[in-house]
């Protein structure tokens, strides 16, 4: 065919494409219904066209000599099709209704193939496989029609969402099924159950594996086409294709998954990798790529159906009507027998009644079940009786779908009521109305007096006001419940969270990497307010300010093998993220009380202000005890935080400026060009130093004062430098007796047996008691703020004392006073016991030292060694730590206060925080799990 009037061809149909839509909505029809009838008419007229001018002769000449076979439907259309709609997709709305999409996804096509392929094998004289085989084809849905008619008459997104997410798994099923019941028919396989779900779960785990892989790495390489958007969205364009293709014709997996799959990683994660430009323009550029696609497809199939349908016989056309009924019966056995009891199980939701009967009766067929069995009829090995049947039977049911089901479709919707709103929904929607029209009546008498428009015209415009603001009847705000208020704009403000965050990745204020758990925690908070209301809130936002699954794996990791880069990169990272939080959080704070407060009333603003200043506390909280521990990298945070902002000011200013006309485009370029320049320093991200060598760490020790190097590099070699988080457990019960620990920098709490607790700062120690068997009580120890450790085992212990003999006696020395102070305790809980009088007995007080030292061996002994309460809380009120300053009530704290004290707040603690802290130095050892960061106990 020649090439010119190859592309004179496919320019008119595009042509007439660009007609369609319009016409379609004068007429009230499906532009999937529409686009079949022209489809039809075309292929009529393709062959009687002598009537007709020259160049309209031409024009069907070259329609007639277009080369349409399956592999065009499969592999020019079908992977933009499928890659466009999952693009579009929320991955997490997916995710919420994953079980009854998979549903009806893949049971439903099995359940469709069955209940086909028996009842026609029992009517007609075609054979089981063949039958079944057609019933393969035909359980495959096309969702562009329903679709579009959804988006027309406004109905729920969760609807749209089960249609779609249902249409792109679908066809990979009814796919798999149609290969291997072709290859049966074919002579080359065996019918077998086995075979056909072994084949297919393959098929579809391989698919989605590959399309996984190949997504990622495509997000990857965004990373380095930043800048290019056209080489970005061509970048998309091509994974598209490649995904389809490597993944069917190399790695014999599904490439319907793959390409799905790829499109849900990209419109997910692609979005934080590519330029922030691009993602805006990658939608409408897709947009335009699914319309292309999806247009000439159906046209394209249409034009076969007279060619498919021109031997069709009486029987033939009652088969067709049989299909119909039994396609309806096997999807209704799918949505009103199993969706129900998929609910009551974890995988599954709940479906509402109307939205069965919309999924029952919109289940139309389209593109896709033509091309296949346009397929059938290529194949040579398959009787021709068998593709002439399958030819028909598949194009009169497609038809049957598109006219009965298709044109139906929009007044069952509204009779359903799906199309509106619901009580709350419309009572904002009104309020809404109601606060903009006031507004805007008053800016547009302003208008009117800078103008100086007359009175008259000025009544006219402010009566279509009062007629609108009048029409308004429901729009009462008390009309709602005060928890359904604050859950609405707990709602409205997490909308506005996320899109901050990606509005400071648009402005390059945080990095792709940063932006994308700043908007999965956006999301996830977004979708604890939709599923548990204020409750769920307040829940999410003490779990925003945990520690990641990273950052938990990266500390077991620095405990058990004492690695620190992975570490101080995932504290560095919750230092940007909480930083960045915190300023959203603000923000947000500042919105609710001007955007909320007109919209749902003063009561439910402060409700939600209070809630989101709780949420800024928990996050001022955590960040204190990074602030204290390591200032100079706060400081590095806020000045690159600060530059970042200042960047992009400049940025828009100069953007202003342009579109003012003010400035040239090449003096624009040369003000760009000085600005990136000036502010690349700021994009030069420092590492994390969190200062864990035990050369440098056994120097803050007084312990190891004026001990030899020789000594010094001996003890560095046998101390564990260890990072304690906030409220991580030190050393807890049953690891008494197996290490000691130095505290180089920071502060630990010893928990007494009387519910109270004693601080001890940089240069103590604690342990030494158990190991040198002289335990008496076990408390708790945990970590006040990010503390710095030497963590010593028994084994090394005893060996660093035998090696070294003045080192031996300075602790020897420290173990005899505190068991002293011991005794003490000892005697002061049996005085205690035996004269409960109001006035004690007289006990020879501890002196200070004694005292102190009693206290730190309460980090060494059982809490459940029998010692009375009154008597640790005496102990606890005895005395002093050796240079440390007492507090209301006898508390010690530690020498170093100052940047080593632990914030105090009041944030819950975790119940993470009260699980056992088995190890840290040994295959079975683990370090504490982490909750809310730098809770100080009381």
């Amino acid at each position: 065919m020649d090439v010119g009037f190859l592309v004179f061809g496919l320019a008119g149909l595009l042509t007439l494409v660009c007609f369609m839509p319009p016409l379609a909505g004068r007429l009230k029809l499906p532009y999937s219904v529409l686009l079949a009838i022209v489809g039809c008419l075309l292929g009529i007229i393709v062959h009687v066209h002598g009537w007709a001018p020259s160049w309209i002769g031409d024009f069907l000449d070259s329609l007639e000599r277009f080369e349409i076979s399956s592999e065009t439907f499969l592999m020019v259309f079908l992977p933009v099709l499928l890659f466009e709609t999952a693009l579009s997709m929320n991955v997490r709305r997916l995710m919420d209704d994953i079980g009854p999409i998979l549903m009806m996804a893949i049971v439903a096509v099995v359940v469709c193939t069955v209940v086909v392929g028996v009842t026609l094998d029992a009517i007609s004289p075609y054979g089981l496989v063949v039958c079944l085989l057609l019933g393969a084809i035909v359980a495959t849905t096309d969702p562009v029609a329903v679709v579009g008619i959804f988006r027309e008459v406004g109905a729920p997104k969760r609807l749209t969402t089960l249609v779609e997410g249902e249409s792109l798994f679908n066809d990979a099923a009814s796919i798999a099924l149609y290969s291997v019941l072709l290859a049966v028919l074919g002579g080359h396989g065996e019918l077998t159950a086995s075979g056909i779900f072994n084949d297919f779960i393959v098929h579809f785990i391989g698919g989605g594996i590959a399309g996984f892989a190949m997504g990622r790495l495509a997000c990857f390489l965004f990373a380095w086409l930043r800048g290019f958007p056209t080489a970005e969205i061509t970048l998309t364009l091509t994974l598209a294709y490649l995904s389809f293709f490597i993944s069917e014709h190399y790695l014999n997996v599904s490439g319907v998954v793959a390409t799905v799959i790829a499109g849900l990683v990209v419109g997910s994660t692609g979005r934080t990798r590519m330029s922030p430009t691009t993602f805006e323009y990658l939608a409408s550029a897709w947009e335009q790529f699914g319309f292309w696609a999806n247009s000439l497809i159906f046209l394209f199939a249409a034009m076969l159906i007279p060619k498919l349908m021109a031997a069709a016989d009486w029987q033939e056309l009652v088969l067709v009507g049989v299909v119909f009924v039994v396609t309806l019966v096997a999807r209704a056995i799918v949505v009103f027998g199993l969706l129900p009891l998929l609910g009551l199980t974890r995988l599954g939701t709940k479906v509402s009644n109307p939205y069965k009967v919309v999924m029952l009766w919109g289940g139309l067929r389209g593109a896709v079940s033509l091309a296949l069995a346009l397929a059938v009829t290529e194949q040579t090995g398959v009787p021709e009786e068998a593709r002439q049947f399958i030819a028909v039977a598949t194009t009169g049911f497609v038809l049957l779908t598109l006219f009965v089901n298709g044109i139906s479709l929009r007044p069952l919707i509204r009779m359903l009521g799906l199309n509106q709103l619901s009580p709350v929904e419309r009572t904002i929607r009104n309020q809404a109305l109601a606060v903009a029209l006031e507004d805007l009546q008053g800016k547009t008498d302003e208008v009117a007096k800078t103008e100086h428009i007359g009175t008259e015209v000025r009544d006219r415009i402010r009566a279509v006001f009062d007629a609108s603001l009048t029409s308004v009847h429901d729009g009462q705000v008390s009309q709602m419940s005060d928890e359904q208020r604050v859950s609405v704009g707990l709602a409205i403000v997490a909308q506005r969270e996320e899109e901050m965050f990606f509005d400071i990745l648009k402005a390059q204020i945080v990095d792709w990497r940063m932006a994308e758990a700043l908007l999965a925690r956006a999301e996830r908070l977004e979708d604890a307010i939709r599923m548990g209301g204020v409750p769920g809130f307040e829940r999410a936002i003490v779990a925003d300010v945990r520690y990641s699954t990273g950052f938990r794996l990266a500390l077991r990791l620095h405990y058990l093998f004492g690695f620190q880069g992975w570490l101080a990169r995932e504290l560095g990272q919750r230092f940007a993220n909480l930083m960045s939080k915190r300023s959203v959080a603000q923000r947000l704070i500042v919105f609710a009380r001007e955007q909320i407060t007109p919209l749902l009333g003063e009561a439910a603003t402060q409700r939600i202000v209070a809630l989101h200043q709780r949420r800024l506390d928990l996050i001022e909280n955590a960040m204190q005890a990074l602030n204290l521990q390591y200032p100079s990298y706060a400081q590095w945070l806020q000045e690159s935080y600060l530059g970042r902002v200042a960047r992009e000011l400049e940025r828009i200013r100069y953007r202003d400026m342009l579109e003012q006309f003010l400035i040239s485009g090449e003096v624009y370029a040369d003000l760009m060009a000085q600005l990136k320049s000036r502010w690349s320093h700021i994009d030069t991200h420092p590492p994390l130093d969190i200062e864990m060598s035990a050369a440098d760490l056994i120097n803050r020790v007084p312990l190891f004062e004026g001990l030899s190097a020789d000594s010094l590099r001996a003890i560095s070699k046998l101390l564990k430098p260890r990072l304690s988080l906030p409220d991580q457990r030190v050393l807890t019960k049953g690891r008494h007796g197996e290490e000691m620990c130095f505290v180089a920098s920071g502060a630990v709490a010893v928990h007494l047996p009387d519910n109270t607790m004693i601080e001890l700062g940089s240069g103590e120690f604690f342990g030494e008691l158990g190991l040198l068997g002289e335990q008496q009580i076990a408390p708790e120890v945990t970590s006040l703020g990010y503390s710095k450790l030497l963590m010593l085992s028994s084994r090394d212990f005893h060996a660093l004392l035998a090696r070294d003999e003045h080192l031996r006696e300075r602790i020897q020395v420290v173990a005899k006073q505190r068991l002293r102070a011991i005794e003490v305790w000892k005697q002061f809980s049996q005085a205690s016991n035996a004269a409960p009088a109001p006035v004690p007995a007289p006990v020879s007080a501890p002196t200070p030292s004694q005292a102190a030292e009693a206290a730190e061996a309460a980090g060494a002994g059982s809490s459940d060694s029998g010692i009375d309460e009154r008597a640790a809380r005496a102990l606890r009120e005895a005395g002093l730590h050796e240079g440390g300053k007492p507090e209301a009530g006898g508390k010690a704290v530690p020498r170093e206060a100052g940047q080593h004290e632990a914030p105090k707040h009041e944030a819950p603690q975790s119940a993470e925080l009260h699980e056992a802290d088995e190890s840290q130095d040994g295959e079975s050892r683990r370090p504490g799990v982490l909750g809310e960061p730098g809770v100080q106990p009381r």
